[in-house]
């Protein structure tokens, strides 16, 4: 089962911009993600076509499996 740290933020026009990371730590903590949340958005890391990212929204661990029902490739 795969494992993605979702960081959901709002830009300067309020809308949500997510970022994804593939295979977060077991060990991670709530207090890690919201420093490294802070500090994308302090040090004007990333920006996104509404502006620069100006709040924290959520963060989250998604688990997904994936159950191929049909596969046509040779």
């Amino acid at each position: 089962m795969a494992k993605v740290l979702r960081m959901v933020f709002r830009n300067a026009a309020g809308r949500a911009v997510t970022i994804s990371l593939d295979n977060p730590k077991d060990t991670l903590t709530q207090a890690q993600v919201t420093s490294a949340m802070d500090q994308i958005i302090s040090k004007n890391i990333f920006t996104s076509s509404g502006g620069d990212l100006v709040e924290k929204s959520l963060a989250e661990i998604v688990d997904t499996s994936r159950n191929t029902l049909f596969d046509a490739t040779p």
